[in-house]
């Protein structure tokens, strides 16, 4: 007579307390990673600063007498300086700006002045430009009633954007205080990187490190670096013709360079002001001056996008654009890193 021997139940109970660890473990991880995502941004540029900046930082550190700390202290020092300061400065020329319109409204003392018979030949919107600001200069109270809720929510949709302007500079004032940190330990985090990336991709692992270091170095001097260039051009012909809130301006050509879209959408608008309160020899200079710089970008591009990247220019431009447009500005760096490391 056959006797069925019992099955060993012991396979199912490491089957069952493996998925148990596993769960538990993943589980643990994703709350770090809850816990951590408020960092996980500020981290991510400061990997991008620390990189695009290696090279200067290096011939900083050469300059300074081989001292790291003295160098990641200058390194911080100029960072701060250069974002702060210009953030401080614009918001409280925004403010006192905003706090005398504000006052002048009040008590009547500030004058719309009327436009230029020229406003009419603007192109679209001339008409109605024109009779807007007709109403404003005769009786800007009363335009003001009229288009309140507007006004209203134009309003709320700046202060909206103030905000969020300021968060940002807080951040990657953070940001470049771990960047130095990153520079200050450079031979520990390259190190740390290469022996992650050659486990992950065996022999190619330092090649693709030295891909994304050049990738992202061709992005900053590609991208930010000729949007900087243009805005600072563009800054420099508002100022020279007088235009007001010149500044403003030039941060919103700024914008607009990083993003890809053409500063031409900026320009020529602020040139039909132009035409409007300057002379015809001022106006066609300043038209021809903000047509070369929206134009330099097609000539600024090929010369330093994608330069000393083993990656077609067109791949590391549409990595940068798309990049943008799903993770924001940080996806600039991230989008080019992630498409030069697949059509590798």
């Amino acid at each position: 007579m056959d006797t069925q021997q019992p099955s060993d139940p012991r396979p199912i109970q490491q089957v069952i307390e493996i998925a148990i660890r596993l769960g538990l473990t993943l589980l643990l991880l994703v709350i770090c990673l809850n816990i951590l995502s408020p960092f996980i941004s500020l981290v991510l540029w400061a990997g991008v600063i620390a990189v695009a900046i290696s090279k200067p930082f290096a011939v900083m550190q050469e300059k300074l007498g081989d001292s790291k700390k003295l160098a990641v202290t200058v390194f911080i020092a100029i960072g701060l300086s250069i974002t702060l300061i210009p953030a401080i400065m614009f918001s409280g020329s925004l403010f006192q700006t905003v706090t005398h319109i504000g006052l002048g409204i009040a008590d009547g003392t500030f004058v719309v002045q009327p436009p230029n018979e020229s406003v009419r030949d603007w192109p679209v919107v001339g008409a109605q430009a024109f009779e807007v600001w007709s109403n404003a200069s005769s009786d800007l109270t009363g335009v003001i009633q009229g288009n309140r809720d507007m006004l209203a929510d134009y309003g709320r949709r700046l202060a909206g954007i103030v905000v969020g302007l300021g968060s940002g500079i807080i951040q990657f004032a953070i940001s470049i205080i771990i960047a130095g940190v990153f520079l200050a330990n450079s031979d520990a985090s390259n190190s740390a990187l290469r022996k992650l990336s050659r486990r992950l991709r065996c022999t190619r692992g330092d090649e693709l490190v030295d891909l994304t270091v050049a990738t992202i170095r061709s992005i900053a001097v590609g991208v930010l670096g000729i949007a900087a260039v243009q805005a600072l051009l563009a800054g420099v012909g508002m100022v020279s013709v007088g235009v007001p809130g010149a500044g403003l301006w030039t941060l919103i050509v700024l914008v607009f360079a990083v993003a890809q879209i053409p500063a031409l959408l900026v320009l020529i608008p602020v040139a039909f002001y132009v035409f409007s309160v300057e002379s015809t020899t001022v106006s066609v200079i300043y038209l021809l001056w903000s047509v070369v710089v929206a134009l330099s970008d097609t000539v600024l591009k090929p010369m330093l996008l994608g330069r000393g990247v083993e990656a077609p220019m067109l791949v590391i431009l549409l990595g940068a654009i798309g990049g943008m447009i799903y993770l924001g500005i940080i996806g600039l760096f991230l989008g080019a890193v992630i498409l030069a490391l697949a059509y590798k």
